[in-house]
Parts: C-alpha cells; sequence; structure tokens
C-alpha cells in the first residue's frame, strides 16, 4: 500500500440532523457545509474523531429469517457483536492532507508515523491509531487558534492493510467543536472494493473556517486522494511497524 505512494428551527431548514437531544448536526448530500465561524466555534481546539464497528448483519445470516424461525428472538436484547481480530479483518485509519497559508503542504497519518504537531505547524496532531475500531476510536486535534495559519484540511479515511471493507462497517467521522453541537459525517454509502475516502474538508475562505462534507470513496490510497483534490506531494511506499499496528 502506498503512503507517501503516493447545528433549532433556524437550522431545520438547513440540515437533516439537528437534534436538540442529541445536539449533533449531520452533514448529508443535501446539506453539507456548516460555518465553525457563524457557531462561534473557530477557536480552540477541534477535536475530530473516527470509530467503526462491524454490520451485525454479516454476523449469523439475516435478522429478519432469525425471527420468522424464532418469533420469541424479538423479546429478547439484541446481541452485541464484539471486536476481534478474527472477526474485524479491516484497520481503518483516520488522516488528514494540509496546506498551510504560507504554500506549506503534508500529510498527518498512522503511517510512516506522521502524527503531527497542535502546538506547531501544521496545527495537526493524531493522538494514535486505532487498529481494531474501539469505543474511541481514534482521534485528532487541529488548533483552530492557529487559524489564520490554516489554509484548507482534509480529513480523510483509509483502509490500511486487509480487505476492502468500508461496507461492512458502522464508519463515523465526529467533529468536536469547542462551542456547539458536534458534527457527524457517516461514511455508510456502498463501495465495497474502496480502500480510501475524502471525508471532510476544512477551509479558511476569508477568515470564515467551514467545514464541507466530501464523502469521496477512491480505490487507491493517498497518492489518488492528493491527485483528486491537487494537493501535489511526491508519495512512495510505506508500512507500518507492529508498534505502529
Amino acid at each position: 500500500m502506498g503512503f507517501l505512494d503516493g447545528l433549532w428551527r433556524g437550522r431545520e431548514s438547513a440540515f437533516d440532523s439537528g437534534s436538540a437531544a442529541s445536539n449533533a448536526i449531520e452533514l448529508t448530500k443535501r446539506y453539507g457545509q456548516v460555518s465553525l465561524t457563524k457557531q462561534g466555534a473557530a477557536t480552540g481546539h477541534l477535536r475530530i474523531n473516527l470509530s467503526w464497528r462491524m454490520r451485525t448483519s454479516d454476523f449469523g445470516g439475516s435478522q429478519r429469517e432469525s425471527l420468522l424461525r424464532h418469533p420469541f428472538k424479538a423479546l429478547k436484547p439484541p446481541e452485541v457483536v464484539g471486536h476481534s481480530q478474527s472477526m474485524v479483518n479491516v484497520d481503518l485509519d483516520l488522516g488528514c492532507l494540509y496546506e498551510l497559508q504560507d504554500g506549506t503542504k503534508g500529510v498527518v497519518q498512522p503511517l510512516g508515523g506522521f502524527l503531527g504537531e497542535v502546538n506547531a505547524p501544521p496545527y495537526v496532531k493524531l493522538s494514535g491509531d486505532d487498529r481494531f475500531g474501539s469505543g474511541s476510536g481514534e482521534t485528532m486535534y487541529v488548533n483552530l487558534d492557529q487559524r489564520e495559519n490554516l489554509k484548507r484540511l482534509l480529513v480523510f479515511v483509509y483502509i490500511y492493510d486487509q480487505t476492502p471493507a468500508f461496507d461492512r462497517t458502522h464508519a463515523m467521522v465526529t467533529l468536536y467543536p469547542s462551542n456547539g453541537p458536534r458534527i457527524e459525517i457517516g461514511l455508510d454509502e456502498r463501495h465495497p472494493q474502496a480502500r480510501s475516502c475524502a471525508v471532510v474538508m476544512i477551509e479558511n475562505v476569508r477568515n470564515e473556517i467551514l467545514v464541507r462534507r466530501e464523502v469521496k470513496f477512491v480505490y487507491g490510497f493517498q497518492a489518488e486522494l492528493d491527485r483528486l483534490y491537487g494537493w501535489g506531494l511526491q508519495w512512495g511506499r510505506g508500512f507500518k511497524t507492529k508498534a505502529e499496528r
């Protein structure tokens, strides 16, 4: 695999999901952009989290068939399917292509140990690499107190190894601003052979920090995302060590 190869009533009309109970905004194809600046949330550390779990329908046949054969199962609580290496043969990683106002470009990702810095350029830092999709997932921080130095950030998810399985996971990227509701982007489109997905673009547009849903799946890796968005980096081949995995 190549690594360097390569937010209430006024908002209801703008977002598909603006639940006051869950305090979340869902960015969708129809309503795919929000301004952190207009929400008063363009300061502090923006936390970006990737989490995923297997679709339970992947195990033991369809639920409908099960209920037809055993109707009393409807009275039982749903079975929780946990993770194990034997069950989840997929490793989702969170990454970010960055471009600063001074023209500096690069990548923050687990592969190659490019974990970034939050108080120094690129003002983006990855906290770690969750290989199996635990409850906490993977987390990245963006220092929006340095927003005047940021031009654009493309947050992406890729499958480092094993079989492409975006269509077998409930993958979600969630942004937690310093103020206001969290922002959710679900990776629920069916692209069974895709290995990478450009999830969300964070841009400084005339001093306004905009968050825009992308959710574009590609069949290659970072180099293909680079070409799609015109980053212009030189990519080579990279691997994780056992410690990184």
